[in-house]
């Protein structure tokens, strides 16, 4: 079992990479609230569990897909524990399959490592080099779970802030049935 902490909005933050310390920045800026918990670093879906339980949410799943030929990205976010299948979310988006793009793409244009991907990143992603894609059901919730961009620090916010945030840095979701 991991050990799971709480920290407040107010409470300091060491940061361990660039995603995470602009993420922190652009809920600043934007007033955005947030319930965090600090961890050791999460593997399973048992830590999960432990993490949804400390803040009373359900944590999302986000992947990080491409197409054959790498040139199209798409961070795409669905409940925790809905199974992934790429025929239906390529046959939802109107795209070719997808698979899962290699883990150092995911840090070239993510900025984070496997275990890690949240749709926060589009906060760095100037360029528009990924989508980011929602499973209808994930926007449906009043609150959303995922990481701050580590595999040790996890958040709770209003599912409309987040979307006020990509919206804010440029990044309008699309929208998918699965």
């Amino acid at each position: 079992m991991i050990q799971v902490s709480n920290i407040s909005n107010e409470a300091p933050i060491t940061f361990g990479n660039n995603l995470q310390k602009a993420v922190y920045e652009m809920f600043s800026t934007l007033g955005i609230r947030f319930e965090r918990v600090q961890t050791d670093e999460v593997i399973t879906m048992e830590d999960c569990t432990a993490i949804n339980d400390r803040l009373d949410m359900k944590m999302v799943k986000t992947l990080f897909l491409t197409n054959r030929q790498q040139t199209e990205f798409y961070l795409f976010v669905t409940e925790g524990d809905k199974p992934f299948r790429s025929k239906d979310f390529s046959q939802a988006l109107g795209i070719s399959r997808v698979s899962f793009a290699p883990a150092e793409k995911l840090q070239e244009l993510a900025h984070t490592v496997i275990g890690a991907a949240t749709a926060l990143s589009a906060i760095l992603d100037k360029e528009h080099l990924f989508s980011v894609v929602f499973d209808k059901a994930v926007l449906e919730s009043d609150t959303y779970g995922c990481s701050d961009g580590t595999t040790t620090s996890y958040l709770k916010l209003r599912t409309t802030d987040l979307v006020r945030l990509l919206v804010a840095c440029g990044h309008t979701p699309k929208v998918i049935e699965v």
